[in-house]
């Protein structure tokens, strides 16, 4: 029914174009991601209005949500396992996937009572983002929130290392995976953030240790889990997980193993960066996408670094479903 399926925190985004001084005086740590409560999500957001910071932009996010997106608008089927509040942001965001043409189960994603995620997204002047983030009611994101059903005939279970840092979804997570195993579906973990490896490493790597089929992460994080020295040396150190590899690294090749073959993959020409917001996911989802639909590895790096090389040239974490569309088209024919 599907070509993949995920699960991760459902968050609105709202991105703010700021100064490296206002970053600083947040405290917050450049190009991570921070979670917070909801005063203190509160506070942030009163400090940038009345520093006289309006939003650039806002838009449904969360990382597996991104992929997703990107996934289907390339022309996948795509299903996403999320957890919303019963308010405004929460009937905005299951609309949003919906229009991005990314099923959901929104009698099992409503938490009648609760707030919606959200994410504030600060971009310096060199298009670095900084996150804080506040789950909301996707922090308590658990085995009734996700559609096992789904994984029927499915090709891809996709998971986004955020979730290794709440504890509601480590059952469900589990059982995700064990089903997954026994259905033949292969299994793709994203780290997602230099924060998941940092602060939640002994969950991540009970997931990798049970064996995976796709790992996406990007330079910083592959080090900080590995604490290999190199790009090429990290990329090995985490062929013993997974069977296909995938290291970004900003405007750099990417490296990408598979079996013992490691292949450079070069970032695509830009002229300016706005906002690295997304990049990653983008990756990651038009990569499964072209994966998933027998291409090569080479032509799976290929249009990955394409469609994150436009994520970075605009404000906000995903592209129209034209722009996407356009980039299959020159890439893959």
């Amino acid at each position: 029914m599907y070509d993949i399926i995920a699960i991760g925190n459902a968050l609105v985004d709202t991105e703010f174009k700021i100064t490296d001084q206002t970053l600083a005086a947040t405290g917050l740590t450049r190009g991570n991601m921070t979670l917070a409560e909801l005063n203190t999500q509160n506070s942030l957001f009163a400090t940038l209005d009345q520093a006289g910071h309006q939003p650039a932009k806002q838009a449904g996010g969360g990382s597996a949500a991104n992929s997703m997106v990107a996934f289907a608008s390339l022309g996948g089927r795509a299903f996403y396992n999320c957890r919303v509040g019963g308010d405004d942001m929460g009937d905005f965001y299951l609309a949003d996937l919906e229009k991005s043409g990314v099923a959901t189960d929104a009698d099992i994603a409503i938490d009648a009572d609760g707030t919606t995620g959200s994410c504030v997204v600060l971009v310096t002047p060199d298009g670095e983002r900084t996150m804080q983030t506040h789950l909301g009611t996707s922090g308590q994101i658990d085995e009734s929130n996700i559609s096992f059903y789904a994984l029927k005939d499915t090709k891809w279970l996709y998971l986004e290392g955020y979730l290794a840092m709440s504890e509601s979804i480590t059952d469900g997570m589990a059982k995700l995976r064990t089903q997954a195993k026994q259905a033949g579906v292969k299994i793709a973990v994203s780290f997602a953030d230099p924060a998941v490896v940092k602060f939640a490493k002994d969950k991540l790597k009970a997931i990798l240790s049970e064996g995976i089929d796709a790992v996406f992460c990007n330079l910083e994080e592959a080090m900080l889990y590995t604490g290999a020295d190199s790009h090429e040396s990290a990329v090995r150190a985490l062929r013993q997980f997974s069977d296909l590899v995938v290291v970004t690294n900003s405007d750099k090749p990417t490296l990408i193993a598979q079996h013992d073959d490691i292949i450079s993959i070069p970032s695509a020409t830009i002229k300016e960066v706005l906002d690295t917001n997304g990049a990653g996911d983008n990756y990651a989802g038009a990569f499964l996408y072209a994966l998933s639909h027998n291409h090569s590895i080479e032509q799976c790096g290929k249009l990955a670094a394409h469609v994150a090389s436009r994520v970075v040239t605009q404000f906000g974490p995903r592209l129209s479903k034209q722009d996407y569309q356009a980039i299959k088209h020159d890439i893959l024919g």
